[in-house]
């Protein structure tokens, strides 16, 4: 019993580093995102293209009333409501994170998500209802987003590596983990088993 206390208290301790990751990241991203569409809506035309790399990339400044990519257009408010739920979750499993790798993924979810449910907060028409800034237009892509849509697409595929890889909120690979307990395992039945010339049992 001693021996699972000892190994269950490093574990119960909120890794710092990880958090300070996790919220740098955060406020990076939404930053970024939030200064970029404060510069498009103050200095571009709604709905006029400006090109960037010529017909590549350009920016063309429109409000989105649906989710990333302009996605769902009409559920604004449940958007509203799902961003606050991930933020909530996000926050509440900050404390179990000790991976960088999972940190990168919910700063960079948490800011986008955030990002965007700003605007759905602040922006007209009213509050949880407001249409997001989106202004990046790739050429043969077919919707216009924002930064904040980047990083929130870039934390799925990054999710999708952790989880494929098999890495755990504690940086923890599950084949690693089943090395420890299998050695583990194997030295408790070690020290179970009496010697053959003992002669406790004879």
């Amino acid at each position: 019993m001693a021996t699972e206390s000892r190994a269950a208290t490093p574990r119960a301790k909120i890794d710092v580093r990880a958090l300070v990751v996790l919220a740098s990241i955060a406020v990076a991203v939404y930053l970024s995102d939030q200064v970029s569409k404060y510069l498009v809506v103050e200095n571009l035309e709604l709905g006029r293209p400006v090109q960037i790399l010529g017909e590549a990339l350009e920016f063309v400044y429109v409000k989105n009333p649906g989710a990333a990519f302009s996605l769902a257009s009409g559920s604004t408010w449940i958007f509203s409501i799902a961003a606050s739920v991930v933020t909530v979750i996000i926050i509440v499993l900050a404390r179990r994170i000790r991976s960088t790798s999972w940190a990168v993924l919910f700063g960079m979810l948490l800011g986008g998500t955030v990002g965007n449910l700003t605007d759905r907060l602040v922006r007209e028409p009213s509050i949880g209802l407001g249409h997001v800034v989106d202004f990046i237009q790739v050429a043969y892509f077919p919707a216009v987003f924002n930064i904040a849509d980047i990083f929130i697409v870039s934390s799925m595929g990054l999710f999708i590596i952790l989880t494929v890889r098999g890495t755990g909120l504690d940086g923890v690979r599950e084949s690693e983990r089943a090395s420890d307990a299998a050695a583990e395992n194997s030295v408790d039945g070690t020290a179970g088993s009496a010697p053959l010339d003992d002669p406790t049992v004879r």
